[in-house]
């Protein structure tokens, strides 16, 4: 049925308005292209180039996104793929026809952008995007440096796109016998499907098998590794940044004391992890191995949810965000924002997606049980952030940063974890959901900190001058592994080979995010559920785009990520929902 399906024609309402706005995009390179050299001539050259950029980015947007949702939403649809591959090509004209513009702004004094702002009011809306950009200044080198890095591009992400087909395209897992005994292939898709078997001899086949071929493959694994490292390294000395991590941290303005702090706060609160599968290892029977992390212990409840009794769940679930809140999430539930069932051709997964004063787009795949109604909510989230930064920011600051788009999807996700505890039938049932809310937990911040701590570890050490070589790599990763698990668990050597599947690590310095998210995410719902007037600074926080940097719009909330308390009572969270786990 229609209402169950997009409508991408609130982005054009036919293919000439699509074909009138490439037009349009062509015409404004051809006009700022003009302005090379002369952008600082005066204030109304700035303005209009700021403007014209303004707007080239903003049109692109939308071709590139309503050619890709097309895509996604048939891959086999010929019109859409030949849009996508047009729209790829403007994409990369408009950023190499545009690229002189920063590199121009950064040649002169910020004194007379100052200088300019006061002449002319409309560039005050600039102030603060032409503040950020100078912070680049000392980290931006001559034009000839410029193009020569440019140009080394390509051959300084060899070792991210090795391992992408090492990873992904020769990688040959074999076979295992799955719980009825069928042979079947292992594919790094059904792997964790597998680690999360009920049969324990399913889950130390698929280990097994699985870090066979990352053992076979350890040594060009280690070097492409080792060369991303040093790529790493080489852009950051040439940049004049004093480390990676300094580098990886400058754009959110993230200080590298708040990274250490996050690591030494986890690594201090690991006591409440072991206590876990302690736990779970008396009531699983036996003492726990590495393949045996992701069981639920408890029975999954196997209730059919149609969709919109999955949307009545929602709504309960997120009564804490008030009636405003709410008001708009349906509206855009009804509104042909959101494609809702698997269909033949579409992309795989969920997401959400979309382009400034146009409402977002999310794309589910839902299957009628409890993950789906989870991943309505977590995507919904998303789309409640864009919807509420879209209208109530200018375009320049409606886009909110990586270290801040998991927040408002992972406090959903929390809300209706809180809602399924409180309101289970059964105690299983309840059983069933604290796990899964712990597992959760140690997903997402014991395991990525433990991963930005083998990042961090591996880069000094090479920036130090130490040489890097498969040794250290795999003696690292064993050890944080065992600091974080042992002697609770048996931490099988065979683990030492893990970190050469994450491929996280090729985008390096990341994953810490994840954690921190997960934590703002806990503090920011329990707020809700504590107090009824946290949801209009709740609101204002999704209102906000990237207004501030991430930390401050954070502060703004009461929350804050250098405060070793902040830290410390998202693992007491953790700890508080273990000990409800046991009393049951």
């Amino acid at each position: 049925m229609d209402k169950y399906k997009w409508d991408l024609t609130r982005i054009f309402k036919d293919e000439k308005e699509y074909k009138n706005t490439i037009n349009k995009v062509n015409s404004l390179l051809d006009k700022i292209i003009k302005y090379k050299g002369i952008i600082l001539k005066n204030s109304s050259n700035l303005l209009t180039v700021l403007e014209t950029d303004d707007e080239i980015e903003l049109l692109t947007e939308r071709i590139y996104i309503y050619s890709h949702l097309g895509y996604y939403d048939n891959m086999a649809d010929k019109k859409f793929q030949e849009y996508k591959e047009e729209v790829l090509l403007i994409v990369n004209k408009a950023s190499s026809l545009t690229s002189f513009i920063t590199p121009e702004l950064l040649s002169s004094d910020y004194k007379l952008i100052q200088k300019y702002i006061k002449e002319d009011k409309k560039l005050e809306k600039y102030s603060l995007m032409l503040e950020r950009t100078f912070r680049y200044k000392q980290h931006v080198l001559s034009d000839k440096e410029e193009k020569l890095l440019s140009d080394m591009s390509d051959l300084l992400r060899i070792p991210s796109n090795a391992f992408d087909e090492l990873n992904n395209v020769d990688i040959d897992l074999g076979k295992i016998k799955n719980e009825k005994g069928e042979l079947v292939n292992l594919t790094s898709s059904n792997y964790s499907t597998f680690l999360m078997s009920k049969d324990r001899r399913v889950r130390k086949d698929a280990f097994r098998k699985e870090y066979a071929y990352y053992k076979k493959h350890i040594n060009t694994i280690s070097s492409l590794y080792i060369g991303k490292v040093k790529s790493n390294s080489f852009i950051s000395k040439t940049r004049k940044y004093d480390s990676t991590l300094e580098r990886k941290l400058f754009p959110d303005n993230v200080n590298k004391s708040l990274y250490e702090k996050l690591i030494k706060i986890t690594n201090k609160n690991t006591k409440y992890l072991k206590d876990y599968y302690k736990f779970k290892s008396s009531e699983l029977g036996y003492k726990m191995h590495m393949y045996d992390l992701y069981v639920n212990s408890s029975v999954m409840p196997d209730e059919k949810i149609e969709y919109e009794e999955g949307i009545k769940i929602c709504n309960e679930a997120l009564k804490p965000l008030g009636s405003e809140y709410l008001n708009n999430f349906n509206m855009l539930l009804n509104s042909n924002s959101v494609d809702v069932y698997p269909k033949d051709k579409k992309r795989s997964g969920a997401y959400e997606w979309g382009t400034y004063r146009i409402l977002p787009y999310v794309s589910l795949n839902y299957e009628n049980n409890i993950d789906s109604v989870s991943t309505l909510a977590h995507e919904m989230g998303h789309a409640m952030h864009s919807f509420y930064s879209d209208k109530n920011q200018d375009y320049l600051y409606a886009g909110y940063p990586i270290f801040l788009a998991e927040i408002a999807s992972t406090v959903n996700e929390v809300l209706l974890s809180e809602y399924l505890i409180n309101n289970s039938k059964t105690k299983d049932e309840k059983n069933y959901y604290l796990v899964e809310f712990l597992d959760k937990f140690k997903a997402t911040v014991y395991r990525q900190v433990m991963f930005a701590e083998f990042e961090k570890n591996i880069h000094e050490k090479y920036e130090n001058g130490e040489s890097l070589t498969m040794e250290l790599l795999c003696d690292k990763y064993l050890k944080l592994n065992k600091n974080h698990y042992g002697p609770v668990i048996k931490v099988d050597d065979t683990i030492k080979y893990e970190w050469a599947r994450i491929p996280h690590f090729y985008t390096s310095f990341y994953v810490y995010k994840y954690a921190t998210g997960f934590i703002c995410a806990l503090i920011i719902a329990d707020n809700l559920l504590k107090d009824n007037k946290f949801k209009d600074k709740y609101i204002k926080f999704l209102s906000s785009g990237g207004i501030k940097y991430p930390l401050d719009l954070l502060l703004d909330l009461g929350i804050d990520l250098n405060n070793e308390k902040t830290l410390n009572r998202a693992f007491e969270i953790f700890n508080e929902k273990l000990e409800y786990l046991k009393n049951l």
